[in-house]
């Protein structure tokens, strides 16, 4: 395993092969990003600690829709196990995930507590606990900079985790280690992460614009939250489809070794 610099262009590359893996087998994924999400609101409903069981076993729910991403590429038809490859990889490997998914919960939740001292913990509880959202709340000012300082925390964040999984699991590198390799490799590729946000950021505007734009000329607010929806979810899978492909560009190696 070998650090890999790329050009700048190569994150509209990534974009691009992960909507053209997504296309090759769309019920596939459609089938195993709704699994992915139903799981995480299931545990969301249990008080408190299912949304950090949730938030521990992130990491190797995203490493699964990788391992999907890359049976397609391969021209395979990803089957539903593959959501829980990451724990069915060895007890190491699997020790290694769980690791990782408390550090994940725990770099979340203290995001969380840094934000609670902008608004008092408003941001948090909405976060952990689904609260209402009202009007009021979103115009609040402390509100909208806890949020603020939650997104801007949480970026680095992200990057920390951005390879981990896929360094675990394909690699078996230690879960500090691969944070590590991780937020180097993110920042070493930094424009091309860059250009890979913009573009994932104008497809979800553009998509979201055009569903509510074509729902709100033939039917009123509930047709545009029908639309909307599903459009977004349909795009969000498109997005971690591409995941696998920064990982692959950014490590250089002949082949992922089987765990």
């Amino acid at each position: 395993m070998k650090l890999q610099l790329v050009a700048a262009g190569t994150g509209k590359r990534w974009v691009k092969l992960g909507v053209q893996t997504f296309l090759r087998q769309p019920l596939a994924f459609c089938g195993l990003f709704f699994m992915f999400m139903a799981v995480m609101s299931v545990l969301s409903l249990v008080p408190y600690l299912g949304n950090v069981l949730a938030l521990m076993l992130l990491p190797g729910a995203t490493l699964g829709l990788m391992v999907a991403t890359q049976e397609a590429s391969k021209g395979k038809f990803p089957m539903p196990l593959v959501l829980i490859s990451a724990f069915r990889a060895g007890r190491e490997r699997v020790r290694a995930m769980l690791v990782l998914g408390i550090l994940y919960a725990i770099g979340f939740l203290l995001v969380l507590a840094v934000s609670a001292l902008a608004d008092g913990g408003k941001f948090a509880h909405l976060s952990l606990v689904g609260a209402p959202m009202t009007a009021e709340l979103l115009q609040a000012e402390d509100f909208q900079l806890a949020t603020l300082v939650s997104m801007a925390l949480y970026l680095p964040l992200s990057l920390l985790f951005w390879h981990a999984p896929a360094l675990v699991h394909w690699y078996g590198v230690t879960p500090v280690k691969s944070l590590f390799f991780s937020f180097v490799a993110c920042m070493r590729n930094f424009w091309a992460f860059t250009v890979f946000g913009l573009v994932w950021m104008a497809v979800f505007l553009g998509v979201g614009i055009v569903m509510a734009t074509l729902a709100a000329l033939g039917g009123g607010p509930d047709l545009v939250a029908a639309v909307v929806f599903p459009s977004t979810m349909l795009v969000a899978a498109m997005f971690f489809t591409s995941l696998y492909f920064t990982f692959q560009d950014c490590f250089q190696s002949d082949e992922p070794p089987a765990p």
